[in-house]
């Protein structure tokens, strides 16, 4: 079978050239027919649009039981991915049936990729969604090797800097994010294993539990940085409508009360990451995206 590359993933990797995202995907057929016969897997069809940080390809075990296999490039970190789902062990997130994080290759328990949480109303969605998202709030295990909040966010401030460019709106907006990562960083609260790229896209349906969250960018740190994502979700329909200020403003309030979160700790978190974002779009030639993101984080 080809294992062709949705063209999802295509644009994130093309965005990513100097990270070696040409590379791997010329080896990626043999990478993924190696993983297949290794397991001794049924290949059913590469998942699309699938995601952004690796090739979903949809399988069945040897005994016939439905699985997913994932093909990750380094600079995904599959190696913190699973590690992370080996700790949460199912609980909240897809289960990890195997692995070669060396390779990058993660065999998953099958779920529902056509059914997101994003697929509910908005305010059942936003409920659904944070409730997963606690379950794997939990604390890292002792000697971990996972990214922490300050080091990652220490690499995306420079780039914000780097990127504010001569726009005096851009540049004030990024003053302010990087003002309030300094403020956040000089008293955390305790820390958790975190998500890291949490958002209602990654909530899945699955059996065993009603909705099981995929695709973490693990990092540890206080939990308002992983819920900060969740707040923008549907960042076009907020834009759209006349009161998405407002709305925005009562689902940070609503989002920190439901999980027992400081509403400013969440708020800057929430500016600091909308930013960031929205300069990488700047960057990286997706003009529309960052207009978005940056007027969002204009309203915080």
């Amino acid at each position: 079978m080809a294992f062709e590359p949705p063209q999802r993933l295509l644009r994130t990797l093309g965005e990513t050239q100097r990270d070696g995202g040409a590379e791997w995907l010329d080896k990626l057929p043999g990478l993924a027919r190696q993983a297949v016969d290794l397991r001794e897997l049924t290949v059913e069809r590469v998942q699309a649009p699938g995601g952004r940080s690796g090739l979903v390809v949809l399988v069945r075990q040897a005994d016939g039981t439905p699985a997913v296999l994932k093909l990750a490039p380094p600079r995904a970190r599959p190696e913190s991915e699973c590690a992370a789902l080996a700790r949460w062990d199912g609980f909240g997130a897809v289960r990890l049936l195997d692995a070669d994080p060396g390779h990058g290759v993660l065999l998953l328990e099958r779920l529902h990729p056509e059914m997101s949480v994003r697929s509910l109303p908005e305010a059942k969605a936003l409920l659904e969604a944070a409730g997963t998202l606690r379950r794997l709030w939990v604390e890292p295990s002792s000697g971990h090797s996972f990214e922490t909040v300050a080091g990652r966010t220490g690499r995306q401030a420079e780039a914000m800097r780097a990127g504010a460019g001569t726009d005096p709106d851009v540049a004030s907006l990024v003053d302010a994010a990087l003002a309030a990562r300094e403020e956040l960083l000089a008293d955390p609260p305790e820390e958790r294993l975190l998500h890291g790229t949490f958002r209602q896209s990654k909530v899945l349906a699955g059996e065993r539990m009603p909705w099981l969250a995929v695709g973490p960018d693990p990092v540890v740190g206080e939990c308002a940085f992983d819920l900060a994502r969740l707040v923008r979700d549907r960042v076009e329909d907020l834009i759209a409508s006349p009161s998405g200020a407002s709305i925005t403003r009562r689902r940070v309030k609503r989002l920190a009360e439901s999980l027992d979160l400081d509403q400013e700790r969440l708020r800057g978190w929430t500016l600091f990451r909308a930013v960031e974002s929205g300069v990488r779009a700047r960057r990286v030639g997706r003009p529309k995206d960052a207009e978005l993101l940056l007027e969002f984080a204009g309203w915080l």
